[in-house]
This record gives C-alpha cells, structure tokens and sequence, in this order.
C-alpha cells in the first residue's frame, strides 16, 4: 500500500522513507483476527521489530485472549451491544449460539490482563443509544474496567447497509451527549473528541503508548518485487 506512493511526485521523499519503518501495525478489518492460530507468533515478531500492536476482537474467543502471549500493546473489544437482545440483532453471529455468552466472559476477563485496553461502542441512533442503554452499557464498562472507553458514531457504509439505514448515523452532538452520560457512570470523563470522525475518548488521563525495544530489524533496502503476471496475455 505504501510502495506506490513512492513514484508520486507529489509525496515529500522523506516522509515516504519513514513509511518504509512503521512503528504501529492493526490486527483487525480482516474478519476476527483471534481466529488466527499463530496470531501470538505474529505480535511477538511485530514486538520485536520495534512497533506496538493494536489487536481488535469481538470478543467471543475469550479463551483465545487468555491464552494469547504475548498480549498487543493494545486490545481493543467492540463492545457494540449493551444486552442479548441488541446483540443478537446487530452482530447477528451466525453459528456461535453462545457468542454473547462467552462475549460476557471476556468482559469479565478484562480486568486480568495486563495490557492497555479499550472498549469501543459503536452507536447506532434509535437502536442503542437509550438512556436504559446508557446504563447498560456503563454496567458492562465497570466490569471490564478498561483504560479507555471510545464512542464511535455508526457510518453508513459497507455490509451494514443491508441492516442499518442513515437514519441510524448519530451526530456528534449525540456522540458527546452520550459520553457525557455515560462518563460519570463510570468514574471517568470526556478526554478527548473528533468533530469529523464523531467519536469521543472517556477515560481518566491519556498516557502514551510504549513502544517495544526493538531486537530484530528489517533489511536496509526491502526493494520493490518485480511484477508478476498471473494470465497469459492473448494476442
């Protein structure tokens, strides 16, 4: 992805080159990431090389979490749903008759492991946003005690348009009227917001992420693979 922008003229040479050395790396965006057997190997080898993981889950797998060594230097959990009921008809699982069953488990896994950890709701205007849904949520949020609670207002994009419509994207307005509700309810406060994303970060300080000691190093020049063609070119 960061490759080709290095024939682009308009891309300052040097901010390409420290592309070539991330320091940050998402496990997420690619189906459930803790179904992944070696996805410890996977966050030891990105440790290694110096650059801090951000594993997002579900949070169905929680024996996979307890089990997970190392953990990422951050652990996200899409805590998307305040009761069965919202859970069942929103993240609709299609096999696990039990997801939000052991969803619950992770929640109430949270508190052990000794990693940074952030409990994402993704709000969803007239479906989980309620006042009753409030307190729901802050109940799930105490027992979890995460580091960070982040409320993201829904977008109106991709398969989620098969079950959502744009009537269900809140406003910002209503991102920050919730984490206002919701802050003292869990003995925290509004530290941060973003107009344009319509999210807001609750917590109680905002620390820096450590970043690993590197001991392992990529090649000076990881040079560019030459092309590949996959089908014959008929004449």
């Amino acid at each position: 992805m960061l490759s080709g922008f290095g024939g682009n003229p308009k891309v300052p040479r040097e901010k390409w080159l420290d592309a070539q050395n991330p320091k940050h790396v998402a496990i997420s965006l690619n189906g459930e990431p803790t179904l992944y057997r070696r996805l410890g190997e996977y966050i030891d080898l990105c440790h290694k090389h110096g650059m801090t993981t951000m594993l997002v889950t579900n949070g169905t797998f929680p024996k996979v979490l307890e089990r997970l060594d190392p953990l990422p230097t951050q652990l996200y959990v899409s805590v998307d749903a305040p009761n069965k009921e919202i859970f069942d008809k929103v993240c609709k699982p299609k096999w696990n008759s039990r997801a939000w069953e052991q969803f619950e488990k992770t929640i109430d896994l949270l508190p052990s492991l000794d990693t940074r950890i952030v409990a994402r709701h993704t709000l969803m205007k007239g479906i989980n946003m309620s006042d009753k849904n409030i307190q729901e949520f802050a109940a799930l949020d105490n027992r979890a005690d995460p580091d960070f609670i982040e409320n993201k207002g829904y977008v109106f994009v991709g398969n989620s348009r098969e079950n959502l419509s744009a009537d269900n994207m809140p406003s910002h307005d209503d991102i920050m009227e919730f984490s206002a509700k919701i802050a003292p309810l869990t003995g925290r406060k509004i530290l941060s917001d973003s107009k344009p994303s319509r999210v807001a970060l609750v917590g109680q300080q905002i620390t820096p992420i450590p970043i690993p000691e590197p001991t392992m190093f990529f090649p000076d020049d990881l040079g560019i693979a030459p092309p590949v063609k996959h089908l014959p070119i008929v004449q």
